[in-house]
């Protein structure tokens, strides 16, 4: 596909670089795409330079072009150099557009290229989701080529006020540029209808977790704090984990721990397409992710958590980083101090034994779910008022 992007509308072409992005899942990917249609709608030129993937993959209905790169997307050096010499090649465009870097991966590679006067574009802009902040600030090295990057964009954003604090607490060079750009709802189920009384798996009580499985993401702890509950309650039950392993024995350890304690059922899915996954959204009565802070590696925000109110799903998570900014406590679900299991088990039995509750905080995560727009993300990162 052509890189021959000129602009006809609010301003310079803007291309967008990642790793993460469709088929890929997660909250970053998701971030990527939706900003992506929501600065097209602005009236840009946009260009999506994203990682490699089968053949078929691209979606009739992106409002902006795509271009995949011969690199898998990781975060290694290999990678870095691949991207690299791919940005090289086609500096010649690169500098006279914007260049939007929504996550690390890119990040790493512009930190090596930033002091050569031919590869820099016309206007960088960064954002950041909260474990990167954390990885950068750890490396003396990295330290320094980010703060380097920071000063260069000409704006940097967070997903929340918690990431935005810890940037500014890393890397001070980012006040005065940095704008919150919170997550919304996927463009693609903006509406959701109230679900049907009867829902659920043989009028059981359904508790969804969807996530990557991954000890940050705590189905663990979710399951543990289940299984706390007496046997009688446990049978009326079902624990649903929507996601894949991306390495390690996670999985192995969460399906011998469901295996071990047979009261609860549990049932394992992989990752699944979005058609599918907002079925189970609707069959379920309560959503579920206990994120925890594992070393460097933070839960900035949780888009997951928005998707899972627009169903109209109480939400019980842990009150780590920026997920109290996504979950209201005592209005669209309940927050629970982390390393508290009683407290988390204690949190799933009132809301197992009190539909009225559930009800109550579900439909008030509807409407909070809908109060974020992408399109008032992507003016904050777009927008012509440029600071220079």
């Amino acid at each position: 596909m052509s890189t021959s992007t000129t602009s006809t509308g609010a301003g310079p072409p803007v291309f967008l670089i990642t790793h993460e992005f469709f088929p890929k899942r997660g909250g970053i990917a998701t971030f990527t795409e939706e900003i992506a249609r929501a600065t097209a709608a602005m009236g840009y030129e946009v260009e999506v330079w994203a990682q490699s993937a089968p053949p078929g993959t691209e979606r009739g209905d992106w409002p902006f072009r795509v271009r995949r790169l011969p690199l898998k997307g990781t975060h290694d050096l290999t990678c870095q150099l691949q991207l690299a010499r791919e940005l090289i090649w086609h500096r010649r465009i690169l500098r006279h557009a914007t260049v939007y870097l929504p996550e690390p991966g890119p990040m790493m590679t512009m930190m090596l290229l930033q002091f050569f006067d031919a590869f820099r574009p016309r206007r960088l802009v960064l954002t950041f989701h909260g474990s990167e902040i954390l990885n950068f600030a750890g490396s003396p090295v990295r330290r320094w080529l980010a703060r380097q990057l920071i000063r260069r964009a000409a704006r940097v954003s967070t997903l929340s006020n918690y990431t935005q604090q810890l940037l500014l607490n890393s890397f001070p060079e980012a006040a005065g540029r940095i704008y919150l750009t919170p997550g919304a709802l996927r463009s693609d189920f903006a509406v959701v209808p109230p679900k049907p009384a009867a829902a659920g798996a043989e009028n059981k009580i359904v508790v969804l977790t969807v996530g990557r499985l991954h000890p940050r993401k705590g189905q663990l702890l979710t399951l543990q704090a289940l299984q706390m509950l007496p046997a009688d309650v446990q049978r009326q039950l079902e624990y649903w984990v929507v996601g894949s392993a991306t390495k390690g024995d996670y999985e192995v350890q969460l399906r011998a721990a469901a295996a071990a304690k047979p009261d609860l059922m549990v049932q394992f899915f992989d990752n699944l397409p979005d058609e599918e996954l907002s079925s189970v959204y609707e069959r379920a009565d309560i959503f579920a992710m206990t994120s925890v802070n594992l070393s460097r590696s933070v839960e900035g925000f949780g888009l997951v958590y928005l998707e899972a109110a627009a169903h109209g799903l109480p939400v019980v998570a842990h009150d780590v980083g920026g997920v109290g900014e996504a979950v209201v406590d005592g209005v669209t679900g309940m927050l629970v101090p982390p390393d508290r299991p009683v407290q988390l088990a204690a949190a799933f039995e009132k809301l197992i034994h009190d539909p009225a509750l559930r009800e109550k905080l579900g439909a008030a995560g509807r409407e909070w779910a809908a109060r974020n727009c992408w399109r008032e993300s992507a003016a904050a990162l777009f927008n012509p008022t440029w600071t220079e």
